[in-house]
């Protein structure tokens, strides 16, 4: 009963010609829409990757990542059996590892719970881990052609200059709106290809910065076209900035091989290998080397001697900002290990799921 009110009170403007614009916009899209490697059938699975894939990362990004998983897990059981680090390894470079962690997971409960069939009700789909409203309207309507709105960025982006919006579009409720807006457009039938229609109209003709309304296939119906505001919307609040966060990173050698770490299981970048760090408050180079000797020793069970800088890598996630200094450590004593760390020889690193960030330190060091 609450959706129903709620779609009552997003409605769209008397003046809008619904029929017109999904016509005219259906048309544009299947002259001009892109060749792209999960679009080549409608089977829920590939779809279901992709748009996983495609969470904040770029098309062009994401292309050989998705030919490259699809070809070793081919299946939602495929998926579902996989050991874990195969599936990390295969996710190296796309960053945000929880993705790849949920839809892991969700493919199991999948295999578990629907005998390796992705749920076709909104009601289904939405309890799989890691599968939000947009990825569960973007599965529903093209997999399975259901009327359900796939809201991304892009598509909020064109429904806030196609009907004059000044709501912030960094609020929640915003794109609660816009999917009702959305919704009451969907024509029968072609539900996939409308919400596909929107998001390439977004990537390729209303673009954040200085959009092409002249070729915009949709021209006739946008209102803040009409207005001369488009580059001025939408409304966007500015997010927190990332949190700096100060590193002190080790590179202990011993017989040829280098000191590797497991991280935890649970939390960022959850049981991927880095190379030993120490998060510092430190201020001077003599502080820090004596933070990280410390670190080593109480985390390794090892003495090290830190001995000059090797260079400083930087790398931002959506709310930290790493600053990492790398440092050549001397190993002193300590023999054995914790059970979350080992000597790796170097040629052996490539078949480690190692993140971005301690990437850097391997192309820092020669060593990529």
């Amino acid at each position: 009963m609450a959706r129903k009110k709620e779609s009552l009170k997003y409605t769209l403007p008397e003046q809008f010609h619904v029929f017109g614009f999904a016509q005219d916009l259906l048309a544009w899209y299947d002259s001009q829409k892109r060749d792209l490697p999960w679009r080549i059938n409608k089977d829920p699975y590939r779809i279901w990757v992709s748009e996983i894939m495609l969470q904040q990362t770029r098309v062009e990004t994401v292309k050989p990542y998705y030919a490259n998983f699809m070809e070793k897990f081919p299946t939602v059981s495929d998926l579902a059996k996989a050991p874990e680090d195969d599936v990390l390894k295969a996710w190296e470079g796309l960053g945000y590892y929880s993705r790849a962690r949920n839809l892991q997971t969700a493919a199991r409960e999948v295999t578990v719970r629907y005998g390796g069939v992705v749920p076709d009700t909104p009601e289904e789909i939405a309890t799989l881990k890691g599968v939000g409203p947009y990825t569960a309207g973007a599965i529903l309507s093209i997999a399975y052609e259901k009327a359900e709105p796939a809201v991304d960025g892009n598509v909020m982006r064109v429904f806030s200059r196609l009907l004059y919006l000044s709501d912030d579009i960094a609020k929640p409720a915003t794109r609660i709106k816009i999917e009702h807006l959305v919704r009451q457009v969907i024509p029968a039938g072609r539900a996939g290809d409308f919400n596909q229609a929107l998001m390439e109209l977004g990537a390729m003709v209303c673009v954040p910065r200085t959009p092409q309304c002249l070729t915009c296939p949709v021209f006739d119906y946008c209102m803040a076209r009409q207005e001369g505001v488009a580059e001025e919307l939408p409304v966007k609040g500015k997010a927190k900035p990332p949190r700096p966060v100060d590193l002190q990173v080790g590179i202990i050698i011993r017989d040829g091989k280098v000191l590797m770490n497991k991280r935890p299981d649970q939390g960022l970048l959850a049981g991927m290998w880095e190379f030993p760090t120490v998060e510092t408050e430190q201020e001077s180079d003599a502080a820090k080397q004596e933070a990280l000797a410390a670190g080593l020793r109480e985390r390794f069970g090892i003495d090290v001697e830190v001995m000059q800088p090797l260079g400083t890598v930087q790398h931002v996630f959506s709310h930290l900002q790493w600053n990492m200094q790398v440092w050549s450590c001397d190993w002193i004593e300590g023999e054995e290990l914790p059970a979350h760390a080992r000597y790796a020889a170097w040629e052996e690193l490539d078949a480690y799921t190692i993140p971005m960030a301690h990437q850097k330190i391997r192309e820092l060091l020669g060593q990529k």
